[in-house]
């Protein structure tokens, strides 16, 4: 009989492993942290305002360093990386929609999201054309040359979600992507997170208070007041 071929696992795009961080020697945030998210999962981090979840995306990609344990991105230790090895890393493999939008003031909104592109040394002509793209499918084409002071809230949200996904990262960190958006297009925006994961394998790991939000997710996880994950 021939025999079955093995089925191999995909190596996950981040792993935390044992993971600790305290607020001081006395006071933990998290013990003992284990998460690892595959290619193409989307997981959705739920917990109380204050739980953690904020500081646990940055550990994720090493905004933050861990106290105890390690986090393995794209097969990388960082605790292993230099803080130039890890900024590389972090411009070419993960993409951040944060609660603070971190948008550039004096840069216009197509340049604000061909900045993720140029970064990885993408020629300035293509980069432009990416980024108009990538402003059209977030609903922005009649913005791109503004200003982010004259947006409202709700759509520098959408110009911040267009510069994590130009550069196609292989993981996505999302805090409350949908938290300065209303309904509808709180749901385009959940679609265009959905589009890439399908289209690109890309792992996605969002924090939310929302039921819309998490329901986009293959997973929920949540952060108890103790520091574990439930």
């Amino acid at each position: 009989m021939p025999e079955t071929p093995a089925v191999t696992t995909p190596s996950p795009i981040l792993a935390l492993e044992q993971v600790g961080k305290r607020f001081t020697k006395q006071r933990a945030l998290f013990r003992g942290i284990d998460l690892q998210i595959a290619p193409g999962e989307r997981v959705a981090l739920l917990g109380a305002s204050g739980a953690g979840k904020s500081t646990l995306l940055n550990l994720a990609c090493g905004l933050e360093p861990v106290d105890e344990g390690r986090v393995v991105l794209c097969g990388q230790r960082l605790d292993h990386l230099h803080d130039s090895q890890l900024s590389a890393l972090r411009a070419r493999s993960v993409g951040f929609v944060f609660q603070a939008f971190h948008l550039v003031s004096y840069l216009r909104l197509w340049q604000n999201v061909a900045l993720a592109l140029v970064i990885n040394q993408i020629g300035a002509k293509q980069a432009r054309t990416q980024a108009r793209d990538m402003l059209v499918r977030v609903g922005l084409a009649d913005r791109e040359d503004a200003f982010p002071h004259e947006l409202s809230g709700g759509e520098q949200q959408r110009v911040a979600l267009a510069r994590a996904l130009v550069h196609r990262p292989k993981l996505i960190l999302a805090d409350e992507p949908t938290g300065n958006l209303d309904p509808h297009t709180a749901a385009q925006a959940l679609r265009l997170l959905d589009e890439q994961v399908r289209a690109h394998d890309t792992a996605l790991l969002m924090v939310t208070h929302s039921e819309q939000a998490a329901a986009l997710a293959d997973r929920r996880i949540r952060l108890d007041g103790e520091g574990h994950l439930r």
